[in-house]
């Protein structure tokens, strides 16, 4: 087949994958592949480096395969191959369409959108720092872009990470006896935007270094911006005056979108992609997806790369099999880490204060392992945040729990009937369990 075809199936490929991981795993790893070529037992992707394709084979061949046949055939093997006619972005990479023009406003992101224009606009003169919270693919993200991308052309000097990133490069910075240099660059910006800041609760020495770089870039009445899945108050292990400076400013939530929103949305989605998709179609996804628009978008693409694969029309019909038993359903509980751990903790007869604390015997560190993988598998967590969850534990701790329970479910028939009826019990809401 003709490498457009695979580039064709690349394309509905990564709109399941991008539901399926997390988004700076899917920014990160799978962003920036592409189908190079197919026939019947082996596709081709292309990766931007070699690191990246000893990555994926190490980490994610299996979920990549097992999407790949769902579209192909049976026993389709997967191989990574580096593509020297990409490039490379920069971490967090920048997409030119996060832009306040592309940003749909509703009553639910309203006042962040206002602060997020009104600093990206006049640096230091209203908001500082200004501090957005929200769910996953709610649109923090975007606005942080859309202010990046505005200073940027304003010629303000900006330096957008994620707190990821800056704790380690500060973490190198004290291994490489280099921390002059590491304080000299993020503390002589006119802004600094930082994503995902919740990383560092809990890292003290971390904590410690952002502390003084934010004081210093705020009393040099320089612009910080701060993005966080969660309000200050609710950052488990952030030191006290680190949580009171997050509150000097201005703290805006972004609420998850109401029907007409999501709409509107994905009107706009499909205006950018060029593509026309009829109105039955667009209200069938805005019913289905509710609370994350990074999964609305990424239900679209998969719908309109569905029916260009297979040559059909996009109906609500088609949509419906493209996204099935990837979206959830329309009354779907979300599925909070206290639910899960409430779940988990009856079935193994611990309390939730034993998932986080410190107890390390066998029974309790099996529960822990298997609330973190469930936790992993049904909200789409990040593995910082998963750690964060469970009393600080590094990703490393997230990760050796995921492999090791989603190894032993194939092996261990007990283990994986009770790892099954968890799932089931979190399929229905509280007070229907309680009944």
């Amino acid at each position: 087949m003709e490498a457009r075809s695979a580039q064709q199936i690349w394309e509905t490929a990564l709109g399941e994958l991008q539901l399926q991981v997390t988004k700076p795993n899917y920014r990160t790893w799978l962003e920036k592949t592409t189908g190079l070529s197919y026939d019947e037992s082996r596709f081709v992707v292309g990766v931007p480096n070699t690191f990246a394709a000893e990555y994926l084979a190490r980490n994610q061949r299996s979920l990549i395969e097992k999407t790949l046949i769902g579209l192909t055939h049976p026993g389709v093997e997967v191989q990574f191959q580096v593509n020297s006619a990409r490039v490379t972005a920069t971490s967090p990479s920048i997409k030119a369409k996060y832009t306040f023009d592309n940003f749909v406003v509703s009553p639910s992101n309203r006042l962040a959108y206002a602060a997020a224009r009104s600093v990206a606009e006049k640096p230091g003169a209203s908001y500082n720092p200004l501090f957005i919270y929200g769910g996953v693919g709610l649109g923090k993200t975007h606005l942080m872009q859309a202010i990046y991308q505005l200073a940027q052309t304003e010629n303000i000097k900006a330096l957008y990470v994620s707190a990821e990133q800056f704790t380690n490069e500060f973490v190198s910075a004290i291994q490489a006896k280099s921390t002059a240099e590491f304080r000299h660059k993020f503390r002589h910006v006119d802004m600094l935007l930082i994503d995902d800041i919740q990383f560092i609760s809990g890292k003290e020495q971390t904590e410690e270094s952002f502390f003084h770089t934010f004081n210093e870039l705020h009393n040099a009445n320089h612009q910080i911006v701060l993005a966080s899945d969660r309000p200050p108050k609710s950052m488990p292990h952030i030191g006290d005056r680190l949580c009171s400076r997050f509150e000097w400013g201005l703290i805006a939530d972004i609420q998850p979108p109401d029907f007409d929103t999501r709409l509107a949305i994905l009107k706009a989605k499909a205006k950018q992609q060029e593509v026309e998709v009829a109105l039955d179609v667009l209200e069938f996804i805005a019913q289905r997806i509710r609370q994350n628009i990074r999964e609305l978008e990424g239900s679209l693409n998969r719908a309109v790369a569905y029916a260009k694969l297979f040559g059909a029309i996009l109906t609500p019909e088609l949509a419906a099999r493209a996204v099935q038993d990837i979206s959830p359903s329309a009354n779907q509980t979300t599925l909070t880490p206290e639910l899960v751990m409430k779940a988990v903790a009856e079935r193994f007869r611990l309390t939730p204060a034993d998932l986080t604390g410190r107890k390390r015997d066998r029974a309790t560190a099996l529960a822990r392992q298997v609330a973190m993988y469930l936790l992993k598998e049904a909200n789409n967590c990040s593995l910082a945040q998963i750690g964060l969850e469970f009393g600080n534990r590094d990703h490393a701790t997230v990760i050796h729990a995921c492999r090791k329970i989603s190894r032993d479910i194939d092996n261990d028939p007990y283990l994986r009937r009770q790892v099954l009826d968890i799932r089931k019990e979190l399929q229905h809401p509280p007070e229907v369990r309680r009944r």
